[in-house]
């Protein structure tokens, strides 16, 4: 099944899954993957990587990367958090591309100090919230999006069976109080080709697939306006 990688930035959403660190071992991923658009195999695969990276990040230095969020899905991870340099950024996405799972790095890692514990909890509050919104719509499939939250910015990973899914969930998550923006890494469903974000090992992001849509939403919710 060939998918096609939307990216879709959205104003005045939810929150982030903070720093807590979601281990989905090998059962587990066996058990959602029943549910979800991915095979078993790939559902494995994610959960594999994502414990592998992160276990290496904690390795190479718990006070440097304990606050660095760690998400696969269909290869692609995504890195959110916060560390204090930039070389501790440039340094967790060379850890990520170490894993022979790894297809895409995401790099959204902030330069920024500890944020403590409120600020995490606020985070987990936030990645609740959303999650309960899209659990509660008709028209999304909650189990094929994963949700990370950092500083009030909400990060949806995961298939989309259309892009008008993936355009409500956008807005689902962009009602939520407490969300300043929704950033998108969901893959499409397309059985007509794979778009793939070239590998780099800069500091920047290196998925820089170009959104197919991004949305401006007010304080309410209201679109103002969308770009194609």
């Amino acid at each position: 099944m060939r998918m096609q990688f939307a990216a879709a930035a959205v104003l005045f959403a939810l929150p982030l899954g903070g720093c807590a660190v979601a281990a989905l071992g090998t059962a587990g991923a066996v058990g959602v993957a029943a549910a979800q658009e991915k095979s078993l195999g790939e559902a494995v695969d994610d959960a594999t990587a994502s414990n592998e990276i992160k276990s290496k990040l904690l390795s190479e230095s718990a006070n440097k990367f304990g606050e660095v969020d760690v998400e696969v899905t269909g290869g692609l991870v995504l890195l959110s958090g916060r560390v204090n340099t930039p070389e501790e950024r440039v340094k967790a996405e060379g850890i990520a591309w170490t894993s022979h799972l790894t297809r895409d790095v995401a790099n959204e890692i902030r330069i920024q100090p500890p944020g403590g514990f409120l600020a995490n909890v606020s985070d987990e509050v936030i990645t609740g919230r959303v999650r309960a919104r899209l659990v509660g719509s008709s028209t999304v499939k909650s189990l094929n999006f994963n949700i990370e939250t950092y500083n009030g910015v909400v990060y949806l990973m995961g298939i989309a069976r259309s892009a008008e899914e993936l355009k409500r969930a956008a807005e689902e998550a962009s009602v939520v109080g407490g969300v300043k923006q929704v950033v998108s890494y969901v893959r499409i469903r397309d059985n007509t080709r794979t778009q793939q974000a070239a590998p780099t090992t800069q500091g920047t992001p290196p998925y820089q697939t170009a959104p197919d849509a991004s949305y401006d939403y007010q304080a309410d919710g209201e679109l103002i306006g969308a770009n194609y």
